[in-house]
């Protein structure tokens, strides 16, 4: 059986949702080891969206292997000291994007994303599997 339709509008969505979080979760810190964990695992988490938006028909797994792996080079990318590097940094949407101090805590933040974004997809995709399709509902009435 193939698998369901990824759906480029609810991808988009997601996307914007997780963007909304991670930012929310810099702004209001959740309580505890989340405060510190929740943004890394949300930026892994639109990383797979962004995976989904660029390939829609990959497999929520290779999107999250690929979502984590990108997470972590950019994590990796955090003990280079180039000037250039560090005046990125010093931005705003650098800080964000590229983030500061390289920990090995945050790949397993970066892992828990993955896991939760494939499996939010593989909710969604079942759901509109199960949902007829517009042509069957027509039929019906």
């Amino acid at each position: 059986m193939p698998r369901p339709v990824r759906r480029r509008r609810f991808v988009a969505l997601a996307l914007a949702t997780t963007i909304a979080l991670g930012l929310l979760s810099r702004r209001f810190p959740l309580p505890g080891v989340l405060a510190e964990h929740a943004g890394d695992a949300l930026w892994t988490v639109a990383a797979f969206w962004l995976g989904a938006l660029a390939v829609p028909a990959a497999s929520g797994g290779r999107l999250a292997a690929a979502a984590w792996l990108l997470s972590a080079a950019v994590e990796a990318s955090q003990l280079l000291d180039w000037p250039w590097l560090r005046s990125v940094r010093g931005t705003a949407v650098g800080a964000l994007l590229l983030g500061h101090g390289a920990k090995a805590a945050d790949l397993v933040a970066y892992a828990a994303g993955a896991v939760l974004a494939c499996a939010v997809d593989a909710t969604f995709r079942r759901a509109v599997a199960r949902r007829p399709a517009a042509t069957d509902r027509l039929r019906a009435s």
